[in-house]
């Protein structure tokens, strides 16, 4: 069993688990803070029927962030030792800033905004809100100041094999940083919208047909109609970022082997390293080369450039394509809704079906997203400053796959257990809603 790879199995597996919860508290938090803005604006009580019903899986997901985050943290330790050793001068700040910038921000103000609410004045509770949405926003500001570093580092010199600080806003604000923040923001906004909508439409088919119900979907079905577009400007953006710093990256997820000017789109193929071509390839012609340098007969980087420094291409080439495929999806859904929204009143019970199928498709996008940024750095862990091999601890591979094996067996229990709580929640408050006006869903 080769550590190396059972290692980075189980970083990928922990660190998989663990962004599914910022995914949703990042853009919940903000979501939260606008239902007690409207509260205050218009004093209806749905609006705080709203905040209620979503702090609850705020809370629920705030937990099992914290819970996996920890245990993601010690494997640098672990599994990783080369990792701090190379450039724990430039990380370990970073991670402490998000620490005590960030989580304790977040974890302070968390019990005021779920306990508090008639404890305290109407302005100190929406202030605690308010500042619980700026720590989990803050949160991911920090880790992705440290992530976007290891794509494109900055503002640093390396003594005797060590990274060392020499300019810290450089390192902060690093060429790819700004890109991969505004992306990370709008893909969790994505992510709440649908998770919103899934769990509101999941109540109206049981029967819920209260202001909250109406309103939430709503506003979810406009955030996600409003978000798209954004995130399709800015991943623009960011892949010509990724052009500029991490060429071998964009030519994986393009599956492109040879450098050539007007580089085709490739929808599909099938990427075979061995023979280094790709089988099947439908492409639009020059597409590429258009959408990469702004020419269509621009000049684009192949991958048989880097021998030995691209990463592998398949899982990179299909982990985009998942990403735009959902992305796609969600543009279609949410227009569609707008559409509706429009035109009608009520939502059809096959439109309300699919918003419930729908529900963490911003997981599938988001993932599928990371794994492109992540497996594209490959075989790097700091780009042009430390590969993985060179990072990985001399733990047997045995100890590993151990470990592995119970992390993965937990984590499915705690995913299954998450999104049956989730619903049960929202089945829980259709009832009392129903129960309340006499209805029988």
């Amino acid at each position: 069993m080769d550590p190396l790879t059972l290692s980075r199995i189980q970083f990928a597996a922990n660190i998989s688990f663990h962004i599914l919860f910022p995914s949703i508290t990042i853009g919940l938090g903000w979501l939260l803070v606008f239902f007690k803005l409207r509260f205050l604006a218009t004093r209806a009580p749905h609006w705080m029927e709203l905040y209620f019903f979503f702090t609850k899986i705020f809370a629920l997901s705030f937990s099992l962030g914290v819970v996996s985050g920890v245990t993601m943290s010690f494997q640098f330790g672990t599994n990783w030792p080369g990792y701090m050793n190379t450039v724990g001068n430039i990380a370990g700040p970073l991670l402490a800033y998000e620490v005590l910038n960030a989580f304790f921000l977040e974890a302070t103000f968390l019990g005021i905004m779920l306990f508090a609410f008639r404890r305290v004045k109407p302005w100190v509770h929406t202030g605690a809100t308010i500042l619980v949405a700026f720590g989990t926003t803050m949160s991911a500001f920090w880790i992705l100041a440290l992530n976007s570093w290891m794509h494109t580092p900055a503002g640093y010199t390396m003594i005797d094999g060590v990274a060392h600080a020499v300019d810290w806003v450089a390192i902060v604000f690093n060429p790819s940083m700004p890109y991969r923040f505004a992306h990370t923001l709008l893909a969790s906004g994505l992510t709440v919208a649908f998770l919103t909508a899934g769990l509101l439409a999941y109540r109206a088919l049981r029967g819920d047909r209260g202001a909250a119900v109406a309103t939430g979907l709503r506003c979810a079905i406009t955030l996600g109609a409003v978000l798209l577009p954004l995130q399709v400007l800015v991943g623009d953006l960011h892949g010509v970022n990724t052009r500029d710093y991490q060429p071998q990256k964009l030519a994986a997820m393009e599956a492109l082997w040879e450098s050539t000017h007007g580089a085709p789109m490739t929808l599909f193929a099938l990427p075979d390293e061995t023979t280094r071509t790709s089988r099947y390839a439908l492409e639009i012609p020059k597409l590429g080369s258009l959408l990469i340098t702004r020419d269509p007969n621009g000049y684009v980087q192949g991958l048989n450039e880097f021998p030995g420094l691209h990463p592998p291409v398949a899982p990179v080439f299909w982990s985009f394509r998942v990403m735009i495929g959902t992305g796609l999806a969600m543009g279609l859904v949410s227009w569609a809704g707008l559409v509706w929204l429009w035109r009608r009143r009520d939502f059809p019970r096959l439109y309300s079906r699919i918003l419930v199928a729908m529900t963490f498709s911003g997981w599938v996008a988001t993932l599928s997203g990371w794994y492109v940024t992540e497996i594209g750095r490959q075989p790097w862990l700091v780009q042009g400053v430390l590969k993985a091999r060179d990072a990985v601890s001399a733990v047997p591979g045995t100890q590993v796959a151990t470990t592995l094996a119970a992390y993965l067996l937990a984590y499915v229990g705690l995913l299954a257990a998450y999104i049956a709580s989730l619903f049960y929640l929202a089945r829980k408050e259709s009832d009392s809603s129903g129960a309340t006006k006499g209805a029988h869903p």
